[in-house]
């Protein structure tokens, strides 16, 4: 008799999770704080796209949603760089013209939720687990008249998002380690509508930045002609939030920094002073499980920053890794749940750091020359020795390796790239033979360096 199983939380990583289980036969309940999104409106300020990626598509593929959400996804093969000199540059993300993909946030959110109540789990909404029992799996809920109730969980699952109710309950036991980060950044969701014709005002194919050392702005397209933009900026400080309290300071601060984007904001003023300026938070807590009765995933377990736009991708991995061990073991899930924690702890806390890395890539490295210059250098090294070398940004967002590898690249692959840009004009000497010849070396000795890494799927 298969176990019933809850879970907290009808977001992306709930909705998946609860699709797997009822396919393999398991009784699914979800209760989600927030009302139905598919009757009322998403909150303003919400990250309305994601940025899916070779992970996340995997995981739709499981839920047999991959080709309805690629006719709504728009793929970005690069980033679109706008320089604070005026001038702009583009980077490709792959070397053989792959992409990440804008992704609506709410409209993944539906399909995932209408498909699990189609599978057969039930889903309770306006229902706010404030307190878990996790003892004896005792649920604590509030409703939105102020009721109080109380639920008992066979097998629990909290993916209910970095403030997980589970994951707090979790952090009241004994030897259990958490803790949380906040960024000295915020953000706030800004937009750019289409023109007067309802097409998009910039390349539509791209990521767009802004780098301005230390913050940014990003933009991500959208189906309906418009893009999600996102100010990235420090809370207090000579440039920061603190600092934006009219409408004056608000315009004065774009138009020195971002004056090619302001004639395309014709609601800026009102975007800023609507939407909310939110945190960005980093937790890490061991252990994810409690013997065979509960566990956490997705944010719940590994809460990172976006600026891998690996976030919903590591969740959706969470679920695809857990499915394989399902299928390894069985309903055995003291052994299920113990394999999951062994496997996904340490690449929770590897995307973790390689999100913080990017944003200091992303808004401060990406406006240094030299940088673009090495990027152009790895794209080569791939198509050079594609069995050799793979960048670390193709191993996180085209390949299945697991983050922790991918972390563990970094310093070996910073070595090589050092070598080579310390002998010159790396594209100048390509062509000469003394040059291919130590090039032939460096590459071997790095491949050599990082073989013993597990470069393979995790499950």
């Amino acid at each position: 008799m298969a176990r019933s199983v809850t879970i907290l939380g009808a977001g992306l990583v709930g909705s998946l999770l609860a699709i797997i289980l009822r396919k393999r036969g398991y009784e699914v309940t979800i209760y989600e704080r927030r009302p139905d999104m598919r009757v009322s409106t998403i909150a303003a300020g919400r990250s309305i796209n994601l940025a899916m990626s070779a992970r996340g598509w995997k995981a739709l593929d499981l839920a047999g949603l991959r080709s309805e959400m690629e006719a709504l996804a728009i793929p970005m093969y690069g980033r679109f760089l706008h320089q604070a000199d005026g001038t702009a540059a583009s980077q490709a993300y792959g070397k053989n013209n792959e992409a990440i993909y804008s992704v609506s946030r709410g409209e993944l959110n539906k399909k995932l939720m209408t498909l699990a109540e189609q599978e057969g789990a039930t889903i309770h909404f306006d229902h706010r687990c404030v307190h878990v029992d996790v003892a004896d799996n005792t649920l604590y809920f509030e409703l939105p008249d102020g009721k109080k109730i109380t639920k008992q969980a066979d097998l629990l699952f909290g993916a209910d998002g970095a403030f997980s109710a589970l994951r707090k309950s979790y952090t009241a036991l004994d030897r259990v380690n958490a803790s949380q980060h906040y960024l000295e950044h915020g953000y706030k969701e800004l937009c750019i509508p289409p023109d007067l014709a309802g097409n998009l005002r910039m390349e539509k194919n791209a990521l767009h930045i802004w780098p301005r050392r230390n913050f940014m702005m990003i933009a991500l397209p959208n189906t309906d002609g418009t893009f999600t933009c996102t100010l990235f900026l420090p809370f207090e400080g000579e440039t920061s939030f603190a600092k934006l309290k009219t409408e004056a300071d608000v315009m004065a601060f774009f138009s020195q920094h971002f004056p090619d984007a302001v004639p395309m904001m014709p609601t800026l003023i009102e975007d800023f002073f609507t939407n909310p300026t939110s945190s960005l938070i980093t937790t890490h807590i061991f252990p994810w499980h409690v013997a065979d009765r509960s566990a956490l995933i997705g944010d719940a377990a590994h809460a990172i920053v976006p600026f891998y736009g690996q976030g919903m991708n590591a969740g959706f991995e969470d679920c695809t890794i857990l499915a394989g061990l399902m299928d390894k073991h069985g309903d055995d899930w003291t052994a299920i749940l113990k394999a999951y924690e062994q496997k996904r702890k340490p690449n929770g806390d590897a995307v973790a750091q390689l999100a913080l890395n990017n944003f200091i890539e992303m808004r401060d490295k990406v406006a240094d020359p030299s940088f673009l210059e090495r990027k152009k250098i790895e794209k080569e090294l791939g198509r050079l020795y594609p069995e050799q070398f793979v960048s670390v940004y193709e191993m996180v967002s085209f390949t299945h390796t697991p983050y922790d590898t991918a972390l563990r690249c970094i310093q070996a692959q910073d070595g090589l790239l050092h070598t080579i840009m310390s002998e010159g004009n790396f594209f100048e000497h390509i062509t000469e033979a003394p040059f291919t010849d130590k090039l032939d070396k460096w590459v071997n000795t790095y491949h050599q360096s990082v073989q013993q890494l597990d470069f393979g799927h995790e499950a």
